[in-house]
Formats: C-alpha cells, sequence, structure tokens
C-alpha cells in the first residue's frame, strides 16, 4: 500500500513498484489509507508522513495498533525529528527524499523478506517477561504490552541472549536486516521506547540496562 499525497511522486512509485512485481494499493490521504487499511490485507505499507488531513504519523499509530504489518515511512531528507517521531510511532524502516528508486526497492525487498522469514517458535521466558512469537505478542508480569513488528525483533533478540550482552551493531545486523553505518541512534531510540512500555521507571531502568561501552542487555 502506497501512501502518498503527491501524485507525481506516487506515480513514479507505482510504476517502480509494479515493474518490481508489486501489486499497487494507492492511498492520497491518511483518511483514505485507513479506510483502504480495513479493507485490504497489505504486505507492506509505504507512507509518507506529510500528508493532509491525517497525519502519516496517526496513520502509522493506528495501523500499528491492529496490525504488524511492515511499515516503511518517506520523509524529506531534512526532518530529522520525522524519522524519529515515525520510528517511535511503529515504523519498521524509512526512507529520505529526494530518494534512489533501486534503495527504496531493496528496503521494500529486505522488510517483506523478513516478514515471510518469521516463523512460529516457543515462548521465551526471562523474569517478569513471556515472549509468544507465535501470537506476536509480549506479556509482562501477566499484562500484554503493544509492540511494533521492529520492538518485537529487538525484544526477542534480547530475550534469547539470555542476559547476555548485544552490541548495536549485533541489533541494527540482526534486527534491520542491513548495515546503518553505524548509526547506533536507531537503536538507541527504539531501546528508549521499549524501556517506557516494559519498565515501572523507564528513567532508572531495571531490567534493560545498558552496558557502557558494549551495548544493551535484560536482566531477568
Amino acid at each position: 500500500m502506497l501512501v502518498e499525497d503527491d501524485a507525481a511522486i506516487r506515480m513514479v512509485l507505482r510504476v517502480a513498484l509494479q515493474d518490481a512485481g508489486y501489486e499497487v494499493l494507492e492511498a492520497g490521504t491518511g483518511e483514505q489509507a485507513l479506510v483502504l487499511a480495513m479493507d485490504e490485507a497489505a504486505d507492506l505499507m509505504l507512507v509518507d508522513l506529510r500528508l493532509p488531513g491525517i497525519h502519516g504519523l496517526d496513520v502509522v499509530r493506528t495501523v500499528r495498533g491492529a496490525s504488524r504489518v511492515p511499515i516503511i515511512i518517506l520523509t524529506a531528507q531534512t526532518e530529522s525529528r520525522d524519522i524519529v517521531a515515525g520510528l517511535e510511532a511503529g515504523a519498521d524502516d524509512y526512507v529520505t527524499k529526494p530518494f534512489v528508486t533501486t534503495e527504496l526497492l531493496a528496503r521494500v525487498a529486505a522488510q517483506l523478506r523478513r516478514s515471510s522469514l518469521e516463523e512460529p517458535e516457543a515462548s521465551i521466558e526471562c523474569g517478569p517477561f513471556v515472549l509468544s512469537p507465535e501470537q506476536g505478542a509480549l506479556h509482562v508480569h501477566g499484562s500484554p504490552v503493544p509492540l511494533s513488528r521492529t520492538e518485537f525483533k529487538v525484544m526477542q533478540e534480547l530475550m534469547t541472549a539470555r542476559e547476555r550482552v548485544l552490541s548495536r551493531d549485533f541489533l541494527l545486523k540482526h534486527v534491520w536486516g542491513y548495515q546503518h553505518a553505524g548509526d547506533g541512534r536507531i537503536v538507541d531510540n527504539l531501546i528508549y521506547r521499549l524501556r517506557a512500555k516494559i519498565e515501572a521507571d523507564p528513567t532508572e531502568p531495571q531490567h534493560l540496562v545498558t552496558v557502557r561501552g558494549f551495548g544493551y542487555r535484560l536482566k531477568a
């Protein structure tokens, strides 16, 4: 599903995606995107953030509240705040404008590939945390905690590590699946969001802790 209000950009993207073999659903506003999302089971969403009417961030939040479909946001290269806000809203990746079509298609293919390779696994337990890959659910002290697809994957890596320290580079490679040239801010922002969801006091984390100079680990 392609959500973009600029008709010219939408046409370029539609042609590129169709040439790559994808079936494309189009929406020019946030309202249209949410209606489509209810009626159609998209395999992936490309969402421009600067939409008229319902903002792209609200589209991402609404869809993420009901689905783990991969979401890639489109935003202007100079708007780093948009990128952070989009990832915090539940997006899995981003592409900045002006974009290179081949890079965008590579990001789309990578997200779809990871989504298709995700297989049901046994539940993982670590202290108060229970992760159920088959249901795509996390429970903390028995209460469900909603996670984005990327937050879920990071939590899965941390819990599988059994309290071992995982570096930012490890998480970038195993969760995002491509090299971000050492851009650890993506990991740091996601850890910040996870702490807000799983810690009693995110400013004094007791479970998801930083090991300075190394990375992060999850303590039972």
